[in-house]
């Protein structure tokens, strides 16, 4: 099916949502493609207690379902449908997709990154339950509990610190020994300093266990092979992210780690407009994705003006 929109937004996140309130309200008729993440990360945060607006906190999914509520008020046509991808033409952009193809005349690329995990059978059981992939949304709920962290690179030696302002202990595992922890040094003889943190090398986690709620980890020295249980709260996963930009990267100047390259909000092709994870490596949090969405809107609607 074809639709014809002033303006695409490629993601259901805080930051396409985001844009697509802005956008709507500033007159466009906007499509917003879902894709196979509705909501994002925030899917599996169990808690939003950090966002603007709500001092109780809101679960995520249903800050996420809120936030389509809103936008479709404004008149967003939400499709769900995956876009596999973007192509310049004469009228604009052509949106491919599985089934549901759009012309429009500016695009807003905003699908976001997911955490990289173990991918171990008994990880996804306890997501939301003592597992989690960022020590800033949910390291407050671990106030005087001891957690670990698996990682060695610079994200593993920040969330461990940030952690060690609410944990009564962190625990950091390393796949590898002490001489190849991937941090810089500032930030691993950083972490080595503070007497919260404690590291356990070539080390690895092969099985989460507990009920309702994490209570242990199964872990093994991959070099001795002994396998031992560590009983724990919480348990904070920081081998990196992954921007989902695998379909744009044919039109989409990014960097070596996938993230969209952008000035402010705009990419290399004048029309398309980034926000959110898919170019932000840094903070990450939604409140700044809901922030670049708003700003990716009022650029995309200064574009079609002067069209």
């Amino acid at each position: 099916m074809q639709n014809e929109f002033d303006l695409a937004i490629i993601g259901a996140g805080p930051a396409g949502y985001s844009a697509a309130i802005y956008a709507s309200r500033a007159g466009l008729k906007v499509g917003l493609w879902t894709g196979m993440e509705i909501g994002g990360q925030l899917m599996t945060t169990n808690e939003v207690e950090n966002f603007l607006g709500f001092p109780e906190g809101i679960l995520g999914p249903e800050f996420m379902e809120r936030s389509k509520k809103q936008a479709e008020r404004f008149g967003t046509k939400i499709i769900m449908d995956t876009v596999i991808s973007v192509e310049k033409n004469d009228k604009g952009f052509k949106i491919n997709a599985n089934r549901e193809y759009g012309q429009v005349k500016s695009v807003i690329l905003a699908t976001g990154a997911h955490a990289k995990w173990l991918n171990i059978e008994s990880e996804e059981k306890f997501k939301g339950r003592g597992v989690s992939a960022c020590a800033t949304c949910d390291g407050f709920f671990f106030k005087n509990k001891k957690v670990v962290v698996v990682g060695a690179g610079d994200v593993a030696m920040e969330d461990a610190q940030t952690l060690s302002n609410y944990a009564s202990s962190v625990t950091v595992l390393v796949r590898k020994s002490s001489d190849k922890v991937r941090a810089s040094q500032a930030m691993y003889q950083r972490a080595l300093k503070n007497p919260k943190i404690n590291f356990l090398y070539n080390t690895e986690v092969i099985e989460f266990l507990g009920n309702d709620k994490l209570e242990k980890i199964k872990i093994i020295n991959n070099q001795t092979q002994e396998v031992s249980e560590i009983e724990i709260e919480g348990v904070f996963i920081a081998i990196g992210h992954q921007p989902n930009t695998e379909n744009f990267k044919k039109i989409i100047d990014c960097d070596d780690d996938g993230y969209i390259i952008t000035d402010g909000v705009k990419t290399n092709i004048s029309g398309i407009f980034a926000a959110g994870d898919v170019m932000d490596k840094i903070y990450r949090q939604a409140i700044t994705s809901a922030g670049t969405g708003c700003m990716a809107a009022l650029e995309a609607k200064n574009y079609i003006d002067n069209l």
